[in-house]
């Protein structure tokens, strides 16, 4: 892999470039607060674990087409709330005050944000996001320069495709109006980002922390590390 042959870098968002973990976190210990009479008897760690183990599986399921969004946001809850015990609580509902929760502590840390400008200073950015198109645009307000120094910016509820499926890195390739072969892609999932780009044609940066990479695939969990690779 060379970064002298790069032309375009594009950006995942969430847990690359913005903090969602911590977002969820926070969201979620803050529900439990909120509705504390039926989350008395549960610990704070409990919830978050029930919820992600019935979220992930529940995104893969809408990635494949076989579940809509309306369905995610409710049984991700809904199975949570059955998992735990828990009754007299409302999914729909609760799904939108967790969502208003989760809003309040998006976060863009800093490393990430001077290495996003450093590299648009040097070559055209975008953004390649999986995720609810309203969500997003809502992180994107949040955070303007976002979208004000990007080139580009793709969602996958907007595209009808969620990476790692290859029509949405054909259309942000396409977006980009550069060939496949001179595009970064800088995200944090093995599966939907790395391999996703690797699939396209594109080169990858991989925010990670695990043992070992991919052959070819530029790895680092600071980002100053990826900006020294990148911009020499």
């Amino acid at each position: 892999m060379d970064p002298a042959r790069i032309r375009f870098v594009y950006f995942d968002l969430d847990d690359t470039l913005l903090d969602h973990r911590r977002a969820e976190r926070r969201g979620l210990a803050d529900l439990c607060r909120a509705h504390g009479a039926h989350f008395s008897r549960v610990a704070v760690d409990a919830v978050q674990q029930t919820y992600h183990a019935h979220s992930v599986p529940l995104w893969k399921q809408y990635a494949a087409g076989t579940i809509s969004k309306t369905d995610l946001q409710r049984l991700r809850f809904e199975r949570t709330l059955n998992a735990l015990g828990i009754a007299g609580l409302d999914a729909d509902r609760l799904n939108a005050d967790y969502l208003e929760r989760y809003a309040a502590h998006w976060h863009w840390p800093a490393p990430a944000r001077r290495a996003y400008l450093a590299v648009e200073k040097r070559l055209p950015v975008g953004l390649l996001t999986n995720g609810f198109a309203e969500v997003q645009h809502a992180k994107l307000e949040r955070f303007p320069v976002l979208r004000e120094r990007a080139a580009a910016v793709v969602i996958s509820e907007e595209v009808g495709y969620m990476k790692p499926h290859p029509k949405i890195f054909a259309h942000a390739a396409n977006e980009a109006s550069t060939p496949p072969e001179t595009i970064l892609y800088v995200g944090d999932s093995l599966h939907s980002d790395v391999e996703g780009a690797l699939g396209a044609g594109w080169q990858a940066a991989w925010f990670s922390d695990a043992p070992e990479a991919p052959n070819g695939v530029f790895q680092f969990t600071r980002w100053s590390a990826l900006e020294d690779w990148l911009l020499g």
